[in-house]
């Protein structure tokens, strides 16, 4: 009886051993036919605990890493300056890269990466995750569809707490040079990328920026405004802020001329002649905090299922740009109209 063939394991490692890493190695863990070889951080503490937790290779250095435990593929979760030049050094050795979000912390690094990806044979995935979010797959689907009619205008916010440890356990994330800015790069990015995928590129953005809360503390936003224009003519309406008691579920609302969706903990379709279906989000374990969203492992198992595939990664450095350029446009408008950041 002939012996069926097994299919290749692929080897991967994981830069950066912080917050996010351990959704990363779960994900592996569950995915058959991966194995986590190898982990990397510039800490030896937390390199170390990552390391005999997970009984793989500890390496100080990525280069080490891509010269010693050969991966097909690295998760880059490291602060966000060192992303760009991380992804490119792997991409430059042939090694796939699955990247945190967001792509890059300016513009200029971001469009380095576009065309280092565009170059190169290997493929380079960023994690918007909640692309993957039951909600955000029917949002889409019926946008799509045309059930809503035209689309009028949308509305989206993250109202979320974060306190001063926050900023003390990760000091990069207050700063403009590692981090690039903000609540807009560092949570809401997630939002204003499913803002442009459900409703289109976005032309203009008005609105500003602001430090309401921790001006003493960290040289970025924690707040912010906005009124983005998309191509349609549509606009969205969005706020979002890190000054809040307790955090408030993500919302997303999108109104047609026939009806209106609502994202919150689910989806909420309610048209004008009266049908109302509710459809609930997953809900899995995970070690990761509730408000990251629990569709990282169904992204990184579809941009495993789709190395060998000729084209790029659906979500890939071009497409992650878009975000990018939003956030920047709002931190420019701040600058151009002279308002403070308290």
């Amino acid at each position: 009886m002939a012996v069926k063939p097994t299919e290749p394991v692929r080897r991967a490692a994981i830069v950066g051993c912080g917050d996010v890493f351990g959704v990363h190695a779960d994900a592996i863990d569950a995915i058959d036919g991966i194995d986590l070889v190898a982990v990397c951080d510039t800490d030896p503490e937390r390199l170390e605990i990552a390391a005999k937790g997970r009984g793989v290779a500890a390496y100080r250095s990525h280069c080490e890493v891509l010269a010693e435990a050969r991966p097909h593929v690295v998760h880059i979760a490291t602060p966000h300056d060192q992303h760009v030049p991380l992804t490119i050094d792997c991409l430059e050795a042939g090694v796939h890269v699955l990247q945190e979000k967001p792509i890059a912390h300016t513009i200029e690094e971001g469009q380095r990466l576009v065309d280092a990806a565009c170059n190169a044979r290997a493929k380079v995935g960023i994690c918007f995750q909640n692309r993957y979010n039951v909600a955000s797959q029917e949002a889409r689907r019926i946008v799509d569809s045309g059930v809503l009619g035209a689309i009028q205008g949308a509305y989206a916010s993250v109202v979320w707490s974060r306190t001063v440890d926050y900023y003390a356990t990760r000091p990069w994330r207050g700063t403009v040079a590692r981090s690039g800015g903000g609540l807009l790069i560092n949570q809401a990015i997630h939002t204003l990328d499913l803002v442009q995928w459900l409703m289109g590129d976005v032309i203009a953005v008005g609105g500003d920026v602001a430090t309401r809360k921790f001006a003493d503390t960290i040289e970025v936003e924690d707040t912010a405004e906005a009124l983005f224009t998309h191509a349609s003519g549509a606009q969205t309406c969005f706020y979002a802020t890190l000054t809040a008691p307790a955090d408030r579920p993500v919302e997303i609302e999108i109104h047609g001329d026939r009806g209106a969706l609502t994202i919150r903990d689910g989806l909420t379709l309610t048209l004008d002649d009266g049908t109302v279906e509710v459809i609930p989000e997953r809900h899995v374990a995970s070690t990761g905090r509730a408000y990251w969203g629990v569709s990282h492992e169904l992204l990184i198992r579809d941009f495993y299922a789709t190395l060998e595939e000729p084209e790029p990664f659906w979500i890939s450095p071009r497409d992650a740009m878009a975000s990018l350029r939003m956030l920047t446009a709002l931190y420019q408008r701040t600058r151009e109209t002279g308002k403070e950041r308290t």
